[in-house]
């Protein structure tokens, strides 16, 4: 999920539409209201944040700050003109990359890749017994082979890959999917995502190993 900050509800809206085109959830939030949700949200909608959209308002060399306190995800500020003292200024505050406008999504997504990729230079891979994701955008790879999976299947391996070892709840797995705020999607539909991702990995693997319990959740690498 992005979250997306600005005070115009044009440029929200617009950026929700683009990219939603994308596959890629959004929240949006006027900057009168960012800062409360960050300090008050959840963890797990917190974590369920790939990055974020900072746009030009007057608060925003405060964000970068709130945000770090509750989050490692990168930050990017849009800029709407090139300024160099404004730039400087912007990093000196502590956001990851400053993007002039116009810009396409693809672009925002790949800085965002990117400034994972360089933060996760040690740790590229992940790999959980036969399964290994990971960080740099390349399919995962189960029992040794690329699986090419559609992309909200991917990013509950990934997930769930991510947090081995402990078991997440179906509404954090909806939340990093779906977004916080997506009313429009029912919850119950992760259930036929992970449904369909167990039985790839068992029809590859020859079991399932992502393990399950009521009440608790899903993970993999749990007893």
């Amino acid at each position: 999920m992005i979250v997306v900050v600005d005070n115009r509800e044009l440029v929200t809206s617009g950026y929700q539409s683009l990219f939603a085109r994308e596959g890629v959830s959004t929240a949006t939030f006027h900057s009168s209201e960012f800062r409360d949700w960050v300090e008050t949200a959840p963890d797990a909608d917190i974590s369920a944040v790939e990055a974020f959209l900072l746009g030009d308002f007057d608060e925003r060399a405060g964000c970068p700050r709130v945000i770090r306190s509750r989050s490692t995800a990168p930050m990017i500020a849009l800029s709407e003109s090139r300024n160099l003292d404004g730039t400087l200024d912007l990093f000196a505050a502590g956001v990851d990359d400053v993007v002039a406008k116009p810009v396409h999504v693809k672009e925002i997504l790949a800085r965002v890749g990117a400034i994972r990729r360089r933060e996760n230079a040690e740790t590229t891979r992940t790999v959980v017994g036969e399964i290994c994701v990971y960080q740099d955008g390349r399919d995962a790879e189960v029992a040794g082979k690329a699986m090419a999976l559609p992309r909200r299947e991917r990013r509950i391996l990934e997930y769930l890959v991510a947090n081995r070892g402990r078991r997440v709840s179906k509404q954090q797995l909806f939340n990093a999917i779906y977004g916080i705020f997506d009313e429009n999607v029912e919850e119950n539909v992760i259930e036929s995502h992970i449904s369909k991702l167990r039985k790839k990995l068992k029809m590859r693997l020859g079991y399932d190993p992502v393990s399950s319990k009521r009440y608790l959740g899903y993970g993999i690498g749990v007893e």
